[in-house]
């Protein structure tokens, strides 16, 4: 303290330098006009803090012409409060203070304000700002402390003295321990007197820390433990006091100003309730409900307190009132309040503002500050904004902001700190970014205001309370004012969060992503063909007039199903004279060209003309299927959400899915009630006509299906799946096979049947017979035709089937008919022209469409398969024409896009040893699966019977063996089967009475535990596609709703300074620009983006997947060493199920590898351990790469 004396002596107050006027180069500087405006002789403050209270005191200081410091630790040297002071100044040098040591550091900070003529300290609050040893310091260097008496701090700040002053002056108080305690056998006698609850406090300190609430004797001492701990860690010591502790009180404190002349006035009461861990969260002025007599009793017992110690200054007496309005004091906190500005609110009294004067000598009398001119006007409402997380417990949350933008406007006001774009949060302070203080005529109106302003801001980068905010202010407690001091603990419906939905920060995540790695959407090769603007068609009306499509049409058969149900519907079907039409353009034409990928904007694009081009259409084939799995996967869309978009632009048309029987849209069997439960979502969000099929025609797995539609009310297209050529007496599908197998159908009271040729191996001879023959036994059953124009007859066979007496088949818009699609529909109305065969479409209509369905295929040529033409050649290996694309990508994806050829003749082979199946999602994906295996492997059809007990087959095959499938017709191949399955069971019934019914309950509970809110929709996604839905939720979590994005932009980057639109809602629309991709960083592998998002600056951090890639050399596995395990093709690790030294059997599952959507398991070829394991979990193996080895026994 000597050294401090002596620098005040070698400092003296500086002289004000524009006194004389002697300053003509400062004559035009803000100084000078403060100078010129001065209201105290005083002229140089700094303030003793950080975040936003400093910047609150600067503000009000230069209202006074005062000079203002600013003082900073190092961590903190981009924060604003700096900027917001004319000098700022370093604590210590780098290293030598902790964070927040620094601004515990009084005798460095006096220094510093010495050194710079600093005439005035205003500690703010926290830190040092009740430390009665820094004020008496501050006083002994000359200076001014902004506050009470040092003595006064002395008896104040410690509780337990303010308690013995408010029984002396016979204010009532809590029962509690007569002086500080530090041994747990004092608390243990006061809890042995008075008994439980209690509550411990830190006797030096307050804003939570140090105070526990003791509710038994059995947690008593840990509790004292931790408090004590706590208070010396925050407060330099562990002392605390003990008293009862009162159920749901209220918080009431009242804001004191004294000066130095004895004289003291109240500025009303603060109703500080809501509160968390006993630190405030939201603040009320004045309280609501309290009764007028209780207010002007605090009130005058407040002033009676502060006076009793002669009290100066700003300060706070704090009470607690029961549930009778009985109040009990407290303490009082010898400082300025957080939630002073509600205060300054209702009395428009500047409190800051009277500190520094009454700092300065001035009297309440000279401020104007009597009590009889102190009154109220309306309600204010402070709410803090932090940097927690209120679903994981208020966890602080750290990082950079990366976009802040406040609320404003009448009756808001905010007391801001490192609240700006930029900023950095760091763990070392408080979390709170800004005070959100709102003021209105009338408590509601206050409350409705900080609403408004709460939805206002935007915060991204870092997790804020406002959600929970948003949720405490709209609570009905909070609403009628009657909130207690555990209220938040009380009541968990307050973190049923509504949170900020972040979706432009989002989607400029995905946007960097793809500037810096490029598109990530599996399959694609290279970028979009097509670089300009689609252009929608028009429809002309006969007199050339353009048909105005601005809502949908109302035709259609929808209409017949809605009002009379799915019998009703297929008596129409069937009468109507011509053939009608199937269009298979939103679903199954480019699942077989372009592998699936089209998003739900470009259909939604060309809705409402569709509506009206195919008013007529038996259906348009829209949703199920392969859709269902690739929307998640591959273009993180929701195929539920596409659902119900398509089904409100296109309200007359039906829709059509495809439903794998028992298998849902998933790829085995699922518990009965999954698969019901599933239809009936369907059926609500849009589906009309259900296609149910069973990839082995297995007639109980098709029952599971068809009873699921029928219980839902849709249509229930019965079908059978057409394999082979039907006319080659080798075959076992022949027309007998057929025809029992429609009588099957029709005894389950199906409404429609349906022929599915998924390889398109149908020829135009064949359907007659077979069609023929069906409508000559079942003249009143409505038939719709399913086929792929793999061959290039496709067009020939639908014809055939229409005149043999099918009521509909499938056609694909010109654009992406054809080859592995179905044929063209302008072809097949061509065909059907001048003939009884009139599906009812305006050819003109129909044309006009595929005008837009050409660019849009040019816009996905990434995904494009590259079929020269025709291959009659399917006849032969009859892969699926959806397959056969897909299959082509996987074998570029798992290196054997040179052999796909062999790959094709290897299809062949597969299914002769499989028993020659009927081949239909999943059963065609069994095949696939297996001729990719032999392929990768070079394996014969006589090396997989021969090696089948040691080869890990793929999962999908081992699953069909299993029976998981379903029953092939023939049987199962032996001894392949039993060879194959070693001691896996078999079923040889329907895999679904195997399985237990889903606990619907409880997988929803868990799907809510996780993700929050979740929807009948989202529950049948899981039963689905557990991972696959996961991961798609994961997906979002990180970059929001990419489904509004246009493709061009989905599938690569913009050009620099290419400007684009978003619309992310109705109404709401960004408008973005590229404005660079920064270098790389060497430190993190990391990149800046920046994008210009509706004329602000974005910037997003980015992973640079090039940089951080390393090139991982594997060893091989010895193909003649059997204890080397061998990868048994490319792929992912996605599961590792042992570790070094496990001890295996002969078959026990070593790893699950994934390539694209085949899974297999590798096995152990012997019994031994496990060593030398070369991979983990997500590492990316090529064929062969050695996995580890399984040493003998």
């Amino acid at each position: 303290m000597e050294d401090l004396k002596a620098q005040a002596a070698a400092h003296p107050v500086e002289e004000d330098p524009f006194e004389d006027g002697m300053a003509p180069k400062e004559a035009q500087t803000v100084h000078h006009i403060r100078a010129n405006s001065s209201i105290i002789h005083l002229k140089k403050l700094l303030v003793a803090n950080r975040g936003e209270i400093p910047i609150r005191i600067f503000r009000t200081a230069h209202e006074l012409s005062l000079h203002t410091i600013a003082v900073f630790s190092y961590e903190d040297r981009l924060s604003m409060h700096r900027q917001k002071a004319d000098e700022a100044y370093v604590i210590g040098k780098r290293g030598q203070y902790t964070p927040v040591g620094a601004y515990l550091a009084g005798d460095e900070i006096i220094k510093i304000a010495l050194e710079h003529g600093a005439q005035m300290i205003h500690p703010g609050y926290g830190f040092l700002s009740e430390n009665a040893e820094f004020a008496r310091n501050v006083e002994k260097a000359g200076l001014v402390f902004v506050g009470p008496a040092p003595e006064v701090i002395d008896a104040l700040g410690d509780k337990v003295s303010a308690r013995t002053l408010a029984i002396a002056a016979k204010v009532p108080v809590v029962p509690g321990t007569e002086g500080a305690v530090d041994k747990f056998e004092d608390v243990k006698a006061f809890t042995d007197e008075y008994g439980f609850p209690i509550i411990i406090k830190a006797a030096y300190g307050g804003g939570g820390r140090g105070m526990r609430v003791v509710r038994d004797q059995a947690s008593l001492q840990e509790s004292f433990e931790r408090a004590t701990s706590e208070a010396k860690s925050a407060f330099g010591n562990g002392t605390v006091f003990v008293e009862r502790f009162l159920d749901k009180p209220k918080h009431i404190e009242v804001q004191l100003l004294g000066d130095n002349f004895g004289n003291i006035v109240h500025l009303f009461e603060r109703d500080c309730s809501v509160q968390r861990r006993h630190q405030k969260v939201v603040e009320i002025a004045p309280a609501k409900d309290l009764p007028i007599e209780v207010r002007d009793a605090i009130l005058a017992d407040a002033v009676k307190l502060a006076k009793s110690v002669n009290y100066r200054n700003a300060g706070t007496a704090e009470f607690l009132v029961d549930q009778q309005n009985r109040y009990y004091f407290i303490e009082i906190n010898p400082r300025i309040q957080v939630e002073h500005t509600i205060t300054e609110e209702i009395t428009g009294i500047d409190i800051v503002a009277a500190q520094i004067q009454i700092a300065a000598g001035a009297t309440l009398n000279q401020l104007g500050l009597t009590q009889d001119r102190i009154s109220t006007r309306g309600f204010a409402i402070q709410c803090r904004i932090t940097t927690e997380d209120p679903a994981k417990g208020f966890q602080p949350d750290t990082g950079k902001i990366e976009v802040y933008r406040s609320a404003g406007g009448n009756g808001v006001r905010l007391d801001g700190g490192n609240g700006f774009a930029g900023a950095v949060i760091t763990p070392h302070y408080d979390s709170m970014l800004v005070k959100c203080t709102c003021l209105g005529s009338t408590y509601e109106i206050a409350r409705r205001k900080m609403l408004r302003a709460l939805v206002e801001f935007r915060i991204r980068g870092v997790k804020t309370n406002i959600p929970f905010l948003a949720s405490l202010i709209t609570h009905p407690t909070f609403i009628d004012g009657t909130c207690w001091t555990t209220f938040i603990d009380d009541t968990p419906q307050l973190f049923d969060l509504i949170g900020g939905q972040n979706r432009a920060q989002k989607l400029l995540a995905y946007l960097g992503d793809i500037a810096v790695n490029g598109s990530s959407i599996k399959g694609q090769i290279g970028d979009p063909k097509f670089k300009g603007d689609v252009i929608l068609p028009e429809l002309l009306n006969q007199d050339g007039s353009k048909l105005d499509v601005s809502q949908p049409s109302a035709q259609g058969w929808r209409k017949i199903i809605v009002e009379q149900g799915p019998k009703a519907f297929a008596k129409a079907v069937r009468s109507y004279k011509g053939c009608l039409l199937m269009d298979t353009t939103w679903r199954d034409a480019h699942q077989s060209l372009l592998a699936t990928r089209v998003r739900t904007v470009d259909l939604l694009n060309i809705a409402k003309e569709t509506s009206h081009a195919l008013a007529n259409s038996y259906s348009l084939e829209c949703w199920g299927g392969a859709t269902f799995d690739v929307a998640f996967r591959f273009l993180y869309e929701d195929p539920w959400d596409r659902l119900r978009r398509m089904r409100k632009l296109i309200p007359n048309i039906p829709f059509q899915m495809l439903l794998r029987g028992a298998n849902g849209v998933a790829y085995a069997s699922l518990p009965d009630n999954a698969i019901f439960h599933f239809v009936e979502q369907a059926k609500k969000n849009g589906v009309d006509i259900f296609r149910v099929f069973d990839a082995l025609n297995d007639i109980d797995q098709l029952e599971v299906g068809i009873k699921a539609v029928q219980k839902a009310g849709g249509v229930a297209e019965g079908t059978v799946c057409y394999s082979g050529d039907m006319l080659n007496p080798k075959k076992k599908y022949n027309l007998k096979y057929y025809m029992e197998l429609v009588d099957k159908l029709v005894a389950l009271d199906i409404d429609v049947l349906g022929i599915k040729d998924m390889a398109g191996v149908l020829k135009p001879h064949a359907a007659t017979l077979l069609i023929g023959a069906i409508r000559e036994k079942y003249p009143e059953l409505p038939i719709h035709v399913h086929t792929h124009d793999s061959a290039g007859t496709g067009v020939a066979s639908m014809v055939a089937c229409a005149r043999a007496g099918a009521d509909a088949v499938d056609a694909a818009t010109d654009s992406l008919s054809g080859m592995t699609s179905q044929p063209s529909i302008n072809a097949i109305l061509a065909s059907f022209e001048g003939s009884d065969l009139d599906p009812g479409l305006n050819p003109a209509h129909v044309r006009a469409l595929d005008s837009y369905w050409a660019q849009i295929r040019l816009l996905y040529s990434p995904f494009e398969a590259h079929l020269a033409g025709p291959d009659p050649e399917v006849y032969e290996h009859e892969i699926p024409g959806g397959q056969l694309t897909n299959m082509m990508f996987q074998a570029q994806q798992l290196g054997l896009g040179s052999q796909w050829a062999e790959t094709k003749k290897a299809y062949e082979h597969a299914n002769d040893l499989l028993g020659d199946i009927v081949k239909v999602t999943p059963t065609s994906k069994v095949v696939g699966d297996l001729a990719q295996f032999m392929v990768s492997n070079k394996l014969s059809s006589q090396d997989v019977v021969d090696r089948a007990g040691d080869l890990d087959l793929p999962g999908s095959v081992l699953e069909f063996l299993q029976g998981m499938m379903g029953q092939p017709y023939g049987g199962f191949p032996e001894p392949l089967r039993t060879r194959a399955l070693r001691n896996r069971r078999k079923f040889d019934k329907r895999p679904g009475l195997f399985l237990e019914p889903v606990d619907m309950k409880k997988v929803r509970t868990e799907l809510g535990q996780k993700w929050g809110q979740v929807t009948e929709c989202d529950l049948a996604s899981h039963l689905m596609y557990p991972k696959v839905f996961e991961d798609y939720k994961k997906f979002v979590q990180k970059f929001g709703d990419l489904s509004v994005l246009p493709t061009k932009y989905f599938l690569s980057r913009p050009e620099i300074g290419e400007e684009f639109h978003v619309e992310l809602e109705k109404g709401k629309v960004l408008i973005l620009k590229l404005l660079a991709v920064g270098p790389l960083s060497e430190n993190t592998g990391q990149r800046e983006v920046f994008y210009e998002m509706n004329g602000e600056v974005r910037q997003v951090t980015v992973d640079d997947k090039k940089a951080s890639v390393d090139n991982v050399s594997r060893p091989k596995a010895d193909a003649g060493d059997s204890s080397q395990v061998g990868a048994p093709m490319a792929g992912v690790l996605v599961e590792l199920r042992v570790h070094e030294g496990t001890e295996v059997k002969k078959g026990d599952p070593l790893a699950v590898l994934s390539a694209m959507k085949m899974e297999m398991v590798i096995s152990a070829p012997h019994s031994g351990k496990v060593s030398g394991l070369q991979v983990k979990e997500g590492d990316s193996v090529d064929g062969s790469d050695l996995v580890c080895r399984v040493t003998k026994a």
